[in-house]
């Protein structure tokens, strides 16, 4: 599906909003267009109309004295009425004539010792011609004032309806343009959150930020203004053109030479715009994503000194993006506002030319009205027509914008299950089993073991030998190339994957804490877990100790990461945030490899306290803390090439016993150096 329509699809969710929007904005066109039809009668019927037939009748509310005797105007007299002689009121340059007879004919008109002369061609009529005083000609524009105030109210009136309904409408589009955005962003959002760990895998944490932010925004700017736009420039031109087919079918025709003149420049303006925004697009994506890493890796980048290098790397993605966008600039400033000025002013001048002097002369092609209401007409025609090809940027940057979120939307995401199932007994069985990240790499090969409920089973190996792998499949982050994983007796496969960890916890190495306070943190906000049971459980691990000396205790305030906490501070929060759901299975990824010596005796209690009636898996480099396991699995380059207790591993004198006398022998030698150190005086 096209992108245009999924965006439609959007907007069509909130179509009451936007329908009464466009009625609205439709009231409020047809209002400001009713205006020049206002201005045209009042310049033909009551300013120019006084140069219609007289009539001499009786006295009349409408009527007029002149010398004695009653005069009404044509248009006022109803038909069939007795009327009496006819007279003329004729303007010749700026002075108005008296004629006692109707006219033979109209055309050039002069005026010399008291005779006017009327031309047409090679037909001439002479008239005995009385000019009129100021007073005696407003005598005669009289009757009209009335009508003239009436219309002009009607225009006033006109205005602030009109002015009101777009109040009206612009307020329901912005509002149906933030119920769109604001659902979108909820679905993109809620997208990521069923999106496979395999998509963050390849993509950086900034570009996707880009996305649900940047790109969402943009899409934002397309249904605030861009389509708001191009509603309202739509409709003025429908009701434009409608107004002048009315008012001359003639000059309607030769306007509607400028639609495919736009027509022809749009179509090229995007095809060249849309190469340029993906471009541009991309190129924020990826700097977003730079500075998302630069500011986690600060630290490094400090401490290796790599800030020219940084800097150089940005400073190339921030001169493309500073290439393209000077490319779009010169697209826009060459032939956008410049064109839509061009074709205005072309079309200005040939009407001008062919029309508007032929209009000025009596009796010729157009009238006065005429001339000013198409003029008015004309001039209004290219507003909304600038106002398209003005937002022809805006809508490229959104519809790129767009396909890029439709792109997350689209990949293959996993339906969350609310439902529950019941607790596990914590059996778990790999048989089998093999597993590649990418095809044919494979970093599992025949892994088979079992965990019986409540045993402690470690996992050790060389940095790379697969450990964290399993834990991955076992919470199903990644699914197995072949073989089968059961808990329970049942295939994982077989069931949601939101109900596989639900009664799974996980310790990292690095534990990660969410904005917001200690408790939160521990309860992630599950009105299952309540006050209490986060207290009990940050008791439990030894938490108290160590977190109880904060301004706030418990409801201290973690910041981004918990970076104002000390590594052991969040590793016991971790451990609370795990003993607090409760899991059957619990899983310890490197949960200690990076404590300090006095944090250490604390951390070895609540991991006693976590592991009881669970089965627990251990990922540890350091051997002394997994002596007690009830099953040690050793790995190398994706299989298990030993397995046993701490005793029997050590008695086999194989791969395990090589690591612990390594790691205990490096132990040993650290220990007599210190002491030697002291020994001679030095600091230890």
């Amino acid at each position: 599906m096209s992108t245009g329509k999924r965006l439609f699809q959007y907007a069509w969710l909130f179509k009451k909003t936007i329908v009464l929007a466009l009625l609205m904005l439709s009231v409020a066109v047809g209002a400001e267009l009713t205006g020049p039809f206002l201005a045209k009668k009042m310049i033909d019927t009551h300013i120019l109309g006084i140069e219609f037939p007289w009539y001499e009748t009786g006295q009349r509310a409408d009527s007029v004295l002149y010398r004695g005797k009653w005069y009404t105007r044509e248009d006022h007299l109803a038909a069939g009425e007795s009327k009496g002689q006819e007279v003329r009121i004729l303007q010749v340059g700026r002075d108005y004539y008296f004629i006692d007879q109707p006219l033979a004919f109209d055309g050039q008109r002069t005026v010399a010792d008291g005779k006017l002369t009327i031309e047409s061609g090679s037909r001439q009529a002479v008239y005995p011609a009385v000019p009129l005083s100021n007073q005696e000609l407003f005598a005669f524009f009289g009757p009209e004032t009335s009508g003239l105030l009436v219309l002009a109210a009607a225009y006033l009136g006109l205005l602030v309806a009109a002015g009101l309904f777009h109040y009206g409408q612009k307020y329901l589009l912005q509002k149906s343009a933030n119920l769109v955005i604001r659902k979108l962003r909820m679905d993109v959002f809620a997208h990521i959150q069923r999106l496979p760990i395999t998509y963050f895998d390849n993509l950086p944490a900034g570009k996707v930020v880009a996305r649900v932010t940047n790109d969402t925004e943009a899409i934002r700017e397309l249904f605030a203004n861009v389509l708001a736009s191009f509603f309202t420039s739509g409709i003025y031109l429908i009701g434009i053109f409608i107004a002048l087919f009315v008012l001359d079918v003639r000059l309607a025709l030769v306007c509607l030479a400028i639609l495919p003149i736009m027509a022809v420049w749009i179509v090229y303006y995007r095809k060249r715009a849309s190469a340029f925004n993906h471009v541009i697009r991309a190129r924020i994506s990826d700097i977003n994503g730079m500075i998302n890493e630069s500011i986690q890796g600060m630290p490094i980048i400090q401490a290796f000194r790599r800030e020219k290098e940084t800097m150089r790397e940005f400073g190339e993605l921030n001169e493309e993006l500073f290439t393209y966008q000077n490319k779009m600039l010169r697209l826009n400033a060459t032939a956008s506002f410049n064109l839509v000025q061009l074709v205005r002013n072309a079309a200005f001048v040939l009407f001008i030319w062919y029309f508007g002097g032929a209009s000025l002369g009596v009796g010729t092609l157009f009238s006065l009205g005429v001339l000013y209401a198409f003029v008015d007409y004309l001039n209004r025609l290219f507003q909304p027509i600038t106002q398209i090809v003005n937002q022809l940027a805006n809508l490229e940057q959104s519809l790129v914008a767009a396909h890029r979120v439709f792109e997350l939307l689209d990949e293959e995401g996993i339906e969350v299950d609310s439902g529950k199932i019941p607790r596990y007994q914590g059996s778990v069985r790999f048989h089998d089993v093999s597993f590649a990240y990418q095809d044919d790499q494979y970093v599992l090969k025949n892994i088979s073991f079992e965990a019986w409920p409540g045993e402690t089973v470690a996992l050790v190996g060389h940095t790379g030998s697969g450990k964290s792998s399993i834990i991955n499949l076992l919470f199903r982050f990644y699914d197995v190339s072949s073989g089968t994983i059961t808990i329970d007796g049942q295939n994982v496969m077989d069931v949601p994957k939101q109900h596989i960890r639900q009664h799974m916890a996980i310790v990292l190495q690095d534990p990660f804490l969410f904005t917001g306070t200690i408790r939160s943190n521990v309860s992630l906000d599950d009105p299952a877990i309540s006050a209490e049971k986060v207290e009990k459980a940050l008791c439990d691990v030894g938490a108290d100790q160590l977190l109880r000396t904060l301004p706030r205790g418990f409801d201290e305030p973690v910041i981004e990461k918990g970076s104002t906490l000390s590594l052991g501070q969040r590793q016991l929060i971790s451990f609370a945030r795990a003993l607090a759901l409760d899991p059957a299975i619990l899983v310890l990824d490197e949960a200690t490899a990076n404590i300090d010596t006095e944090t250490e005796g604390i951390i070895q209690n609540a991991l006693e306290v976590l592991k009881k009636g669970r089965t627990t898996f251990i990922i540890a480099h350091r051997l002394s803390t997994i002596k007690n396991a009830d099953q040690i699995l050793v790995l190398d380059r994706g299989r298990i090439v030993e397995r046993g207790r701490h005793e029997e591993l050590m008695e086999k004198r194989g791969k395990y016993y090589q690591m612990y006398q390594l790691q205990h022998g490096q132990k040993e030698t650290q220990t007599l150096v210190g002491d030697a150190l002291q020994l001679d005086g030095s600091p230890a």
